[in-house]
């Protein structure tokens, strides 16, 4: 069992000690968050996966290719796309 220890703190004391404590902790939350969300949204995508992205075929997917609307990477008979470049289509079409 931790030993308690009293100390005069003074109410605003108190108050400013909790607050850095709340603060340093949302901070931790946070980057654990931005790291797991960092693992899950890598920047190279495959046909597969923008197609699950959006929400459609991989017919539609070669249709889109093939008229201009998405633009892929070709690497040794792959082809790739760049989130950034799927997310600025996204903005752009607003």
């Amino acid at each position: 069992m931790e030993q308690i220890q009293l100390i005069q703190v003074t109410p605003n004391e108190l108050a400013d000690i909790i607050s850095e404590n709340v603060k340093t902790q949302i901070q931790e939350l946070a980057k654990g968050l931005n790291n797991s969300n960092q693992e899950s949204h890598k920047e190279i995508l495959s046909r597969k996966e923008v197609a699950e992205l959006f929400g459609v075929s991989l017919v539609t997917i070669h249709d889109w290719i093939n008229t201009g609307i998405l633009a892929p990477y070709k690497i040794g008979g792959r082809t790739f796309f760049k989130r950034s470049d799927l997310m600025q289509l996204l903005i752009s079409a607003k």
